[in-house]
This record gives C-alpha cells, structure tokens and sequence, in this order.
C-alpha cells in the first residue's frame, strides 16, 4: 500500500518530574486522557542516547475536545540535562507547540487567572488569526492559537496540539521533508521581515522567514478525526547563526525532544524518506509494545538533526480499567475509528 499521513500524534517534552509537568498540562490545558503510562527502556534510541540503553517513564496525554498529544517523557536512570544558554527564536529544533482555542480572547484571560507566565497579548499572526505566547513552568514556550477543526464540544475552550514551530537554517531544504515528503503542501504564508508578533519572545526581534504550512487533505487513519487539522510553521532567523536546542544534549533531555506523525503505510514512507534524502535512523521494523499500546515506530532527520519520529498504531487501550484493547491490524487503515469508541477514551480520564 502507499503510505498516507494522518496528522501530528504528539510532540515529545523531555522533564525531570513526569507526574508533576502532566500535573501542570491537565491544569492548564485539560490533556488528562492518559493513552498510555509506561516504564521501559528506550532500547532501540542508543543513537541519541550517548550509545546506552536508558530507561524512561513516558506518558501519552491528550485533550479530547480534538488535537495530537504530549508525550511527557522523562529519564529514570539518569538525570536530565538542561539546555546550556536561553534558546532564541529560531534556534533550530521544535521551538514550540501550538495549542488550539476556540476563543484565544477567552483563553488568555483563563491562563492568565490561573498564574500561568504569558508572554505576550493577543494579537493577529501573518494569516490573520489571533494568538499569544507563554511558557509552561520548565520554559518550554507555547503558542495559542485560533482553531476550526474539532473532535467535539463539551464547553471546553481549549484543545490539544494542533502543531508545531521548528527552527530551521534553510526553509527550501526542510520543505523537502515537511512539505514534499510529509504531505503538509498547502503553504498559508511565506514571509521574510520583522515580525511585531514575535518581538516578545527571546530572539524574536531579528528578521525571520517563516512559512506556514498545512496539509490540504482531509484527515484518515484510525485517529484521523480526533487528532484533526495541524500545522507546521517553519521560521529561519536571518540576521544571527542560529544554535541547535539540543547540541551536546541526548534525546530525552529537557525540552521538545521529537515532532511525532501518526501513518499508515510505514514500508512505503520509508522508501519515499529514502529516495528523499530522510533515511531512517531508527527503525522497530515489526512491532513496538508500551505494555498496553504497540505498532511500529521510526525516526528520520530533518536538515537540521530535528527528529521526526513516524508512528503507525497497532493496538491501543479503550477502556484500561476493563482490559479492553482495540487491535487495529485487523482494521482498514483508511478507516476512522467510530466517534463512540474514541470518546470512550474519556473513561480513562485523570480528574484533579
């Protein structure tokens, strides 16, 4: 079969207290849905990893209203190392995550009410749509942004990720992997200048070129409709040499470690990232298992070292209470998920 690619899955956060940081994101943004909890060693990684097997504690936390996951990853057979020097904007790496509001008026009051460090007022991004930024308490930075694509309502304002900012020093090159490789071939905006958006953010006053970039295909796969539409924006600084976040740190340490893409059809995105110039480093070839979740992971590189992990979902947790757990091997891989099932997913909810 041809590969296809069904969204954002999650983008991985590397913290020292995994517990607490979840604590934080189901405060802030509602993402209690556990879809998984697991100890493991991170067997497969050595490559990023200092060329050891360590273990880790992951969770897979996710908001239901609509929108792709955090994956709170944290090391427990090492302590975490933290960045050397403040990242700037346009360092390159995930520099943030994007999370979705209904109303970014109403979420900025709500955050704001709650404590959380926000670093900038709404206001109109290149394409029009409000936003701000804050930083969440282990100052990883965090952009709210206006969102029409949905999963459901339940007088909740805000959503799960609904994409990401990465850092890159050549736009046209990474366009080869987000763009042409990825499926994300609607660009909304490619624009170079100064940008009064950014000039709250560190680093943010230099020259940018930044293009925005979605995908214009709807959604398929088993999680198609409750991950729903994301977006990538790509942002080179022009004026200063930008840093890579995680030189001289290993995958795991703090910050946005990977941008995740749920797919079908993995044997065939393979040949298509080779022929690219994206061969995999890192494959698990048949199956991964997380005790109660499995599939088939793999990792390729953008030009910058930024790691693109690809996930293609074999088996996940309904109801963990119950034991019940959905093969989806035996399922169309176009297919969505009906909508009771993935709402179900609410019963394993994590209420404070």
């Amino acid at each position: 079969m041809s590969y296809r690619i069904n969204g954002i899955q999650q983008i991985g956060l590397g913290v020292e207290d995994a517990e607490q940081a979840w604590a934080w994101y189901r405060k802030a943004f509602g993402m209690n849905v556990p879809i998984f909890r697991d100890h493991a060693t991170a067997s497969l990684m050595t490559r990023y990893t200092g060329d050891q097997a360590h273990q880790r504690y992951a969770i897979l936390a996710m908001n239901l209203e609509g929108g792709a996951g955090l994956e709170i990853w944290q090391y427990t057979s090492r302590k975490p190392q933290d960045i050397s020097n403040k990242i700037l904007l346009g360092d390159t790496g995930v520099s943030a995550v994007k999370i979705k509001a209904r109303s970014v008026l109403k979420a900025y009051k709500d955050l704001q009410s709650k404590g959380v460090k926000v670093l900038s007022e709404p206001v109109s991004g290149p394409d029009g749509r409000l936003h701000f930024y804050l930083e969440d308490p282990y100052s990883n930075l965090i952009e709210v942004i206006e969102s029409i694509s949905w999963f459901q309502y339940r007088n909740k304002n805000l959503g799960g990720v609904a994409g990401c900012v990465v850092g890159v020093t050549d736009i046209d090159k990474a366009l080869e992997l987000y763009r042409d490789t990825l499926g994300f071939n609607e660009v909304v905006y490619d624009k170079t200048q100064r940008f009064d958006d950014l000039s709250k953010l560190a680093g943010g006053g230099h020259p940018f070129r930044r293009v925005l970039l979605r995908s214009s295909l709807t959604r398929m796969g088993a999680f198609g409709r409750l991950l729903g539409q994301h977006e990538i924006e790509l942002i080179q600084v022009t004026e200063r040499k930008a840093e890579k976040i995680f030189k001289n740190r290993w995958w795991g340490d703090k910050g946005y470690i990977h941008v995740c893409f749920d797919v079908s059809g993995m044997d065939s995105l393979s040949t298509k990232c080779r022929k690219a110039g994206f061969e995999f480093t890192v494959d698990s070839r048949n199956s991964f298992d997380m005790g109660k979740a499995a599939g088939h992971f793999a990792y390729c590189e953008d030009p910058d070292g930024t790691l693109v992990e690809l996930v293609e979902t074999h088996k996940i947790p309904i109801i963990e209470k119950v034991g019940w757990h959905l093969n989806l091997k035996k399922r169309d891989a176009s297919k969505p998920l009906p909508n009771w099932i993935l709402k179900l997913l609410s019963l394993n909810s994590v209420r404070d």
